[in-house]
């Protein structure tokens, strides 16, 4: 009884790793167990179907919470959007510049790992860490907005040999993407308006976002193993999806924390630029792109939950961030 004391105290200072390791074996099981193959053929793509719904969902609650009031925009918010896009058109850039079929799709992967937007959950881990939970909030906000033009933009300019013209490709991504992200941020608006008991009840929901961004978490990871199993790539294809994703989460979580050290906000401003909303992209990559470069994606979920984790547990454990 003692053990599995421990064992839950475990699994909850490492909630996001429990995550992970949880949705592995399950998707490990139900692709090998000859005998469990048929439920997850069938319950495999009817959880990739719920990603947007649980999407819309993380935003709608996160939303709920926000009074209008404390939607202050700051400096540090537009240069970190600024950094995003720049860091997106050099991605781009990189695509252009593979030649090679097989590395463009290395290429891709990086792009979508930059060009995510916040994670809907970032308001619930940036307070865990010590942040500033209203100014990540407008800069949700803000972020959502901005990946609603950033992305139409950028995703036909990877996928040139769409057999559809820019601006078309644009207006479809677009209206995928507004479905996601801006239609939750008006109706939690209309919510708080009209609607305050509502609000009320997800305002004092305090981990709703996180545990709905922990079932997101688990059925990415399904799609990235999926992705990654059956792929067909391998050697330095494979091991580049896999790995480069950890030197961009590291460069981006170090440049939004030198970016917000300087206003007084590194915890914020760090998990503003390195805690993605990856599952977005990945469902738009799936949708647009080529799904093998989704792997990159998931990869980087991995990644960037891991220094998460790290960064949770010195929180809890020392009273401060080491990084």
């Amino acid at each position: 009884m003692i053990a599995f004391r421990r064992i839950l105290v475990i699994v909850r200072q490492w909630q996001l790793l429990a995550t992970i390791l949880f949705a592995t074996a399950v998707y490990l099981l139900f692709s090998h167990v000859p005998v469990l193959e048929p439920v997850g053929d069938r319950v495999g793509p009817f959880l990739t179907s719920l990603m947007p719904y649980i999407i819309f969902m993380m935003l709608y609650t996160s939303f709920c919470k926000i009074r209008l009031s404390e939607l202050r925009l700051h400096t540090w918010h537009f240069i970190i959007q600024a950094i995003r896009a720049s860091l997106s058109l050099l991605a781009v850039g990189l695509v252009f510049l593979i030649d090679d079929y097989t590395w463009k799709v290395v290429g891709i992967g990086i792009f979508i790992c930059v060009v995510s937007p916040t994670a809907a959950a970032s308001p619930v881990i940036t307070e865990k860490l010590g942040g500033n939970l209203s100014s990540l909030t407008a800069f949700l906000v803000l972020g959502n907005l901005v990946t609603a033009v950033l992305i139409p933009l950028l995703f036909p300019m990877v996928n040139p040999g769409a057999d559809m013209p820019f601006l078309q490709s644009a207006w479809m991504v677009l209206r995928k993407v507004s479905a996601v992200l801006l239609l939750p941020l008006m109706l939690a608006i209309l919510t708080r308006l009209f609607l305050p008991r509502v609000a009320d009840w997800f305002q004092h929901r305090k981990n709703l976002s996180f545990y709905l961004w922990c079932t997101n978490l688990s059925i990415i990871t399904g799609v990235t193993w999926q992705n990654l199993l059956h792929s067909g790539v391998h050697g330095g294809v494979l091991i580049a999806l896999l790995f480069i994703p950890l030197p961009v989460t590291l460069l981006l979580f170090t440049i939004g924390k030198a970016v917000g050290h300087h206003y007084g906000d590194s915890v914020t401003a760090g998990q503003a630029l390195g805690q993605k909303n990856t599952s977005v992209a990945i469902w738009l990559t799936l949708q647009f792109l080529n799904p093998i470069a989704a792997i990159a994606p998931g990869a980087y979920i991995i990644w960037q939950n891991i220094v998460n984790a790290v960064q949770l547990h010195w929180k809890e454990k020392y009273g401060y961030l080491k990084w």
